[in-house]
């Protein structure tokens, strides 16, 4: 930290320099002026989808070693023309924080403590169970003889964490397995 000189204070430099007004130059400190946006060091720059809502907005994503360093919206988005909202702003701490859940937690039935899983362990129990459930629960017919070809069996409860283009993918998935429990947040 430099040392603190009187002939810095901003009114002085504002009588020593040619901004009378005290609205430029001499009321910039010397950190301001040596301050450099992170954006500007980024190795590349990363079209995205903001992913809490289904609306959509555009996001610019600064990336610098493999390290997500800032997001910003994208100004060629239609949807948004470069604004966010809080939350948008703030989606960089998805993949920065330092309590992101990186791995696989499953806890058995009348389990207390939760056991790691690789990701292909983890899914295949997913596919397995899914299959059975479609398996067990399928009705192709009512009382009457209508045909319903659904299954009560499995239903798909969706947040608005996910683009629109992943709800959409979510909602044909359930609705191919026979599935007619679908709600999402961002409403397909």
């Amino acid at each position: 930290m430099a040392r603190f000189s009187f002939l810095e204070w901003p009114v002085l430099r504002q009588f020593r320099s040619s901004d009378p007004s005290g609205r430029g130059e001499s009321v910039v400190s010397e950190q301001t002026r040596n301050t450099v946006p992170r954006t500007t060091t980024a190795d590349k720059v990363v079209q995205s989808v903001c992913p809490y809502c289904a609306v959509g907005c555009g996001q610019r994503v600064f990336v610098k070693d493999d390290k997500v360093v800032g997001i910003e919206g994208d100004p060629d988005s239609p949807i948004s023309r470069g604004r966010l909202c809080p939350k948008g702003s703030a989606s960089e701490q998805l993949v920065n924080n330092p309590s992101r859940q990186t791995e696989v937690l499953y806890r058995a039935p009348k389990a207390t403590d939760w056991q790691r899983l690789d990701l292909s362990t983890a899914i295949d129990m997913i596919a397995d169970r899914f299959i059975e459930a479609r398996r067990n629960h399928w009705e192709d017919f009512d009382d009457k003889g209508h045909p319903l070809r659904r299954t009560m069996g499995i239903a798909s409860l969706g947040g608005a964490t996910i683009d629109n283009e992943e709800n959409y993918f979510a909602k044909k998935l359930f609705t191919a397995a026979g599935a007619i429990q679908i709600e999402n947040q961002a409403r397909i």
